[in-house]
């Protein structure tokens, strides 16, 4: 019986220590926040199913396009209006600054005319704060 051969399991080719190897390099890469997904669900590198499981997982996370990659939508604009002043000349510029000026002075009146602001907001810039005049009657009454 001590001359029987143990079949090896295999996946992808590597055995299961090498798949563990891979899978503990490969999820290193990952953003920490795809890390910390994984532990909380359960993707562990211990048995061989669970093994496998989270190398098929990390395949998965590794083959999605990294958001951090994409342009925002801001940086569309600014690139836009990059390109945009190439082919405008000083004066096609600054009309169109002139009128956006007054698109958005319009805009504010009309925001302030829907939504006035009944509250006023008083600001004391007096040298003495309120914590400090506190602190000052309570030494003057624990004298």
């Amino acid at each position: 019986m001590a001359n029987r051969k143990r079949q090896i399991c295999t996946f992808s080719g590597m055995g299961y220590r090498k798949v563990q190897r891979s899978n503990s390099i490969r999820r290193s890469k990952l953003p920490k926040i795809h890390q910390i997904w994984l532990r909380e669900n359960d993707y562990k590198n211990v048995g061989w199913d669970n093994v496998i499981r989270l190398y098929q997982k990390i395949n998965e996370l590794l083959a999605q396009p990294d958001v951090d990659d994409e342009p925002t939508l801001e940086d569309l604009f600014l690139e836009a209006d990059h390109i945009g002043q190439k082919y405008q000349t000083r004066e096609e510029i600054e009309s169109f600054n002139q009128q956006m000026a007054v698109e958005v002075s319009e805009i504010s009146d009309l925001v302030d005319q829907q939504f006035p602001e009944t509250e006023f907001e008083l600001i004391d810039y007096s040298q003495t704060s309120r914590s400090q005049a506190k602190a000052r009657q309570y030494r003057q009454k624990n004298r």
